[in-house]
């Protein structure tokens, strides 16, 4: 399944927030720097899943706030 993710590094608060469209809005508390927020979407979209981590990669949006994300059941 692929979804589109808007990111918001830096934030206060780590949460997700589901669109009607099927997209994500999500805030991560780390900073956009060395692929630490990439890494912690990952993390934080693998638990909302409920699947691995390995399962859940970035397929499109590394380096910008869009981002389309794979993830395998």
């Amino acid at each position: 399944m692929k979804v589109a993710v808007r990111v918001v590094p830096g934030a206060k608060i780590k949460q997700i927030q589901a669109a009607l469209d099927g997209s994500l809005k999500v805030w991560l508390k780390v900073e956009a720097k060395e692929g630490k927020a990439n890494k912690a979407l990952i993390e934080l979209l693998a638990d909302y899943y409920g699947v691995s981590k390995s399962l859940v990669r970035i397929v499109s949006g590394l380096k910008i706030k869009n981002k389309i994300v794979e993830i395998d059941k």
